[in-house]
């Protein structure tokens, strides 16, 4: 069975991580959050860059509801090196023998339905979560931890701040904002007290195969009234700026940042270029042959600056050297190609 990626993804995906593929022979891996966008791209990249290079090991995915992901993804069913174990997040239960050398916790809930309607729910399963998987992770033996973390510990980034940087101070106002960053610090004192290396990701704005559509995500919205060929809607507006990194680049830093990122560092994930909302549905427009109208509902506050959520990702172009390559064009494409030929 092939993969529901483009070619040129996978080529992508094999080219970028095979230096890494020495660091992942015969390791066991741990993967929370693995049916979500991220984890989607994490388990194609592997999957991928098995085929291409193989070696040994495996990846085993926690999720609430694994056999209502494998029969809507049946791709993933075919490997024997992804086990999928039921639970929840905060008191999962594996075998007694179970030994994983590496853990990529990213499960949470990014809803703002949640946020709005049960903070309190959010806080935990971001925060107890994490502390159950850091409990786990003592008795697996764990050689390295990486935790995917969120921009959101920033809290609101000043609009004078064109791109926040990781010693920015975190001031964070939203439950799943202060829930990351407690996690982020029972993650470091674990690893401390346990001797285990940790690493963090602060991941801010995607665009790629694999993203809802349908959720609260400007970039989702924009891409469904392209494919419906109707109207993009910009509910404020237009003005806070965004910037978006290309899933399959996602991809490839995460991995790299398990594997090489310095441990007890946090890394910012993201595209360093601003792109404003009504930018961003201008781009998406210009996918479409001759154009889609653009509808605005809100009016600019004169001489107010617009709001910003774009990181700076000079550390991790400089200890790791990673840097978007995909254009948000080119990114959009992809991401309207794929949506238009998959369920």
């Amino acid at each position: 069975m092939n993969s529901n990626l483009s070619p040129r993804d996978l080529a992508f995906l094999a080219e970028r991580l095979a230096p890494l593929q020495p660091l992942l022979e015969g390791r066991n891996i741990l993967l929370t959050g693995g049916t979500g966008l991220f984890g989607k791209w994490l388990l194609e990249s592997y999957a991928e860059l098995r085929r291409v290079r193989p070696f040994s090991g495996s990846v085993t995915v926690l999720s609430r509801h694994p056999e209502t992901f494998l029969a809507r993804n049946s791709f993933f069913a075919q490997f024997d090196f992804f086990r999928f174990v039921t639970g929840d997040v905060r008191e999962a239960e594996f075998p007694a023998d179970s030994r994983f050398d590496l853990v990529i916790h990213a499960a949470t809930e990014a809803s703002a339905k949640l946020e709005k309607e049960d903070p309190d729910e959010m806080y935990s399963v971001i925060v107890d979560g994490t502390r159950h998987v850091l409990t786990q992770a003592q008795n697996f033996g764990v050689k390295r931890f990486l935790f995917v973390s969120s921009g959101a510990v920033y809290g609101p980034q000043p609009p004078e701040v064109e791109n926040v940087p990781e010693t920015f101070p975190c001031a964070p106002v939203t439950a799943y904002g202060r829930g990351k960053l407690e996690a982020e610090n029972r993650t470091l004192d674990s690893a401390a007290a346990v001797g285990f290396e940790a690493v963090l990701a602060r991941c801010f704005a995607f665009v790629g195969p694999y993203l809802n559509l349908d959720i609260h995500f400007a970039a989702g919205n924009f891409l469904r009234n392209a494919l419906n060929r109707e109207p993009i809607l910009i509910r404020g507006d237009g003005t806070p700026f965004r910037s978006y990194l290309y899933t399959a680049e996602l991809a490839v830093w995460l991995w790299t940042l398990l594997l090489r990122g310095r441990s007890g560092e946090a890394y910012n994930v993201g595209a360093p270029t601003p792109v404003s909302i009504r930018e961003l549905a201008e781009a998406v427009s210009a996918c479409v042959p001759g154009g889609l109208p653009i509808q605005i509902l809100g009016t600019p506050q004169p001489g107010a600056k617009p709001p910003r959520y774009v990181p700076d990702v000079t550390k991790i172009a400089c200890e790791l050297d990673l840097k978007p390559e995909i254009t948000l064009h080119d990114a959009l494409e992809r991401t309207l190609e794929f949506a238009s030929r998959t369920p």
